[in-house]
């Protein structure tokens, strides 16, 4: 069994942002460690939690750490992607939820674990996939997907502005042999790329390889779609905590919650706001939360997380 050491990031704050009562129904769309999964758990008194991953390895490991909560039946493990949520949770006859955590990104055990193609620090054959029975991986965008489709995505899903001039490496490399490995790839990104803009903003590579994964796992498409069915499976007074590593993510995340506690075609000059008119949902925090000082230097990887959280009040 993979030992899964990571540190989960915004631990506390995301579990109190749930406001959890002993005898709710939650769910963690990203069981991973565990961490948030341990926390609610150790909150509840005859409630149930629903933890969500597509990997394989985290499941596995959650069934001996979290051994003593699935015996006593409070905990149900669902090896699924998330954008499923309800039809998942739906065929488990829950249709409606007090809470839902979301710990977006990459585990640091897929990171560590080199033969998971996720980092370019560790050579292995390139994959990057969060469900391994899934077809498409990293090898396969990398060697046929189109100039034009590389340059998108690394544009979109990894905001590279080098995007063209990597494409074009990648296209020459490819015909004359495939590009198999991390390490491969990482340094086709870094003889890309100008000498000049090398010398700062980390590994050169670090944008692309972000790119690749969020294509191969459809993170973005993913993560809409699970926060549309969340949204609507909460209960009143439930809320929903969201931890995001990265701007993309976090620019979604924004802009669904401001949807969703924003009063839509409001006349002009009205002195008091209708009751059916105020919205269904609120923010529980104008701003992001973000990590500590102290978790900041304790955990180098905790430095980009924002943690938003949205409650439904009618």
């Amino acid at each position: 069994m993979t030992e899964f050491k990571h540190e989960t990031v915004l631990l506390k704050e995301a579990v109190a942002g749930l406001n959890v009562k002993a005898n709710g129904t939650y769910v963690d769309c990203t069981l991973g460690g565990g961490g948030h999964s341990t926390l609610i758990l150790s909150e509840l008194n005859e409630g149930h939690l629903y933890a969500f991953d597509q990997d394989e390895t985290a499941i596995d490991y959650n069934q001996q750490h979290l051994q003593k909560y699935l015996a006593n039946n409070e905990l149900t493990f669902i090896h699924d992607n998330f954008r499923n949520l309800k039809t998942d949770l739906n065929d488990y006859g829950v249709h409606g939820v007090d809470g839902i955590v979301y710990d977006l990104g990459v585990s640091s055990p897929q990171f560590d674990v080199a033969d998971r193609g996720f980092s370019y620090q560790k050579d292995a054959r390139l994959d990057m996939r969060m469900d391994q029975r899934q077809s498409l991986d990293a090898w396969e965008i990398v060697n046929n997907w189109s100039y034009e489709q590389l340059i998108r995505i690394f544009f979109r899903y990894g905001e590279e502005k080098f995007a063209k001039p990597i494409a074009r490496s990648i296209e020459k490399i490819r015909v004359k042999q495939p590009i198999n490995t991390t390490t491969q790839l990482a340094d086709i990104v870094k003889e890309a790329i100008p000498a000049a803009a090398r010398r700062h903003g980390g590994n050169p590579a670090k944008k692309v390889f972000q790119a690749i994964r969020i294509a191969v796992n459809d993170e973005l498409g993913a993560l809409e779609k699970s926060l549309e069915q969340a949204l609507e499976l909460l209960n009143v007074n439930g809320r929903i905590s969201v931890i995001t590593f990265q701007s993309l993510e976090d620019r979604l995340v924004k802009r669904m919650f401001k949807e969703k506690t924003t009063i839509e075609n409001l006349p002009p000059n009205i002195p008091v706001i209708p009751d059916e008119m105020q919205p269904h949902f609120k923010m529980i925090q104008k701003k992001p939360i973000l990590p500590s000082e102290e978790e900041q230097t304790k955990n180098r990887r905790s430095h980009s997380a924002k943690l938003r959280i949205i409650e439904k009040i009618k």
